[in-house]
């Protein structure tokens, strides 16, 4: 059993990292204990927000949303390396994953494929969003992918923790795509130097890069596949993980509201690519909210990510 750091001891591990940490309000009690526990906890999860702007970032991952109340997460890492924290205990940060995934973090060894929702992240992850539009184009800063390694090496530390107890939310949870711009194991790979010096080592003077993430690939038989078969579906079930990505590209758009922008291709998504279709010149029964190879290639074109069959 892992029990999570008391309140105080999360904030000086985060500052004995080297943080400039900013304490927002009552994050010390502010949290959603009374929905479930908060753990054992075995791991940190990176996030991105799909939010501009630190202050707003800030209030609606304290606050939440109409469809999520807050807290979001446990901390907010802004643009400029600077921790935001908004809640401490239970957080709606991380919702359900698999449970292959979990065991493997316990273990500390390679990740598998998440292909499940059955097992309860809140109880279990520290959460950190990161402030980034999420689309592939929205900079990482030097300073705020070092405060991502600091976060999550400071947690690791004071749990005796290694890097492999840090994931991303898209290796948790089936159809998300964050953190979106660099690639968990190039982050894990400098949490494990963090780490390796025994110490919180000190801020490099010229910040190592990361290397340029590759576009997303959607498989356009398996999208149609989910798209003529999720709609009729009981709940939600997410039958491929590209939905998500094209989902995104459609709320992007304007087409389809966030709320339905949840990996599962429902009877929201049709109409919102139908209409997609009609603006690539399709009309009529062309535009029937079906992908088609030509209208996905556009859609990935102008949203950075790649079309295969």
């Amino acid at each position: 059993m892992t029990p999570p750091l008391s309140a105080d001891r999360f904030l000086a591990a985060l500052r004995a990292e080297g943080l400039k940490v900013v304490e927002v309000g009552d994050w010390r009690s502010r949290n959603r204990n009374h929905k479930g526990p908060w753990g054992p906890v075995h791991g940190v999860m990176i996030h991105h927000t799909v939010t501009r702007g630190t202050q707003r970032t800030v209030e609606i991952c304290r606050d939440g949303h109409a469809s999520l109340p807050g807290p979001l997460c446990h901390g907010v890492i802004a643009k400029d390396g600077t921790v935001h924290l908004v809640g401490y205990g239970r957080a709606n940060h991380a919702g359900l994953g698999d449970d292959d995934v979990l065991r493997a973090v316990i273990a500390e060894t390679s990740l598998p494929s998440d292909n499940e929702t059955t097992t309860d992240g809140n109880r279990h992850f520290y959460g950190f969003e990161c402030e980034n539009l999420g689309d592939g184009e929205d900079p990482w800063p030097a300073v705020q992918l070092e405060a991502i390694e600091k976060v999550a090496a400071a947690v690791c530390r004071a749990h005796g923790w290694s890097e492999r107890s840090v994931l991303g939310h898209l290796e948790w949870q089936p159809g998300k795509v964050d953190p979106r711009g660099f690639t968990m194991v190039s982050m894990r790979a400098r949490i494990a130097d963090r780490l390796a010096s025994g110490k919180p080592a000190p801020t490099p003077s010229t910040p190592r890069p990361l290397p340029t993430p590759q576009r997303p690939v959607v498989d356009l038989s398996k999208l149609v596949a989910a798209a003529r078969s999720n709609p009729a579906a009981t709940g939600t079930p997410v039958t491929y993980s590209g939905v998500a990505i094209v989902e995104t590209a459609l709320v992007d758009e304007g087409l389809l509201a966030t709320k339905y922008s949840d990996g599962h291709w429902g009877s929201k998504t049709t109409p919102s690519y139908a209409a997609w279709q009609r603006k690539c010149g399709y009309r009529d029964a062309a535009a029937d909210g079906i992908p088609g190879r030509d209208s996905l290639t556009r859609l990935g074109n102008k949203h950075r990510f790649d079309v295969k069959e």
